[in-house]
């Protein structure tokens, strides 16, 4: 039996996100919710190869199957499992089962600083290391409060007033649960990977300018090594790499979402030399930008 023919918690929180999503999702398969940092994400087919510097999230699979690749280790996760990635890091990803009778449907929370930063000084965190990413089943506590959270996405008068309160209380079990340990650090500011966190803020807003390590390693309050070490150590990319996959991962949605030419895009997002920017988008989509635009083109 599916998760979609039972009646459990879960089947529950899967019809509520299909509807959702069914509704509401754009042509790259996500569908924002108005509750902050939680989305939908549908597929009605297999995917390509997706990068990207992902952000600190929770990913519940609720139908379909994915596979991750990140850190040199790969995940395939299935409906009732969710991927918690505690870091940014870039990753490699598949959409590997999906197809129109039965998409693909997954429930995505960024994970919010402030208030894990708010929950650590009330509650005790269990102790331990614990790898940045991590897949296991979805706690039922999780599942709960995001059902609870999904009942009222057809209810914005609802959802205004009582989102935050049903966002802690998700954050709470997620802190309290077996991924825990991972994400706690992301609500303690001093720890490296707060203050690395601030310099990848850094980045995010201002990729396309040209940004010295001085600046990034000032916003962490670090000298110059300890920031190449920590940061490297955390997002597994010196800040250059980090700011140049964010480049050309920009630079891939403006052709393939909104039609901007080779060149267009390459100087949007900081290219002095579109030769130079061919060269290395090849190098991280394994293809040029010339050919993923006519692929999309035939798919459009």
């Amino acid at each position: 039996m599916t998760i979609a023919q039972s009646s459990s918690p879960l089947a529950q929180l899967l019809v509520h996100c299909r509807r959702f999503a069914d509704a509401n999702a754009g042509p790259d398969g996500s569908a924002p919710t108005p509750a902050r940092g939680l989305s939908v994400v549908r597929a009605l087919h297999p995917g390509e190869l997706m990068v990207a510097v992902q952000k600190p999230v929770i990913a519940m699979l609720l139908q379909g199957r994915k596979r991750v690749t990140t850190l040199g280790a790969s995940f395939e996760y299935a409906p009732g499992e969710a991927m918690v990635i505690a870091a940014d890091i870039p990753t490699v990803s598949r959409i590997a089962h999906a197809s129109i009778a039965e998409p693909y449907y997954a429930l995505v929370l960024e994970l919010d600083p402030a208030i894990l930063r708010a929950l650590r000084s009330a509650v005790s965190v269990r102790s331990g290391k614990a790898p940045p990413v991590r897949v296991e089943p979805i706690d039922t506590e999780v599942i709960d409060a995001s059902l609870r959270l999904a009942r009222l996405l057809d209810r914005p008068e609802a959802l205004s007033v009582l989102a935050d309160g049903l966002l802690r209380e998700l954050h709470y079990w997620l802190l309290m649960g077996v991924h825990g340990p991972a994400i706690a650090a992301l609500g303690v500011p001093d720890s490296h990977a707060g203050r690395i966190a601030r310099a990848v803020d850094i980045l995010r807003r201002e990729y396309a300018r040209p940004i010295r390590v001085e600046e990034l390693a000032e916003a962490a309050a670090m000298s110059e090594p300890a920031f190449h070490k920590h940061f490297r150590a955390i997002t597994t990319l010196s800040p250059l790499q980090f700011q140049k996959q964010l480049r050309l991962i920009e630079a891939r949605r403006l052709m393939l979402a909104e039609g901007a030419k080779i060149a267009q895009a390459a100087h949007t997002v900081g290219y002095a030399s579109v030769t130079q920017f061919t060269r290395e988008y090849g190098r991280l989509f394994d293809a040029p930008p010339g050919r993923d635009i006519r692929i999309a083109n035939a798919v459009a």
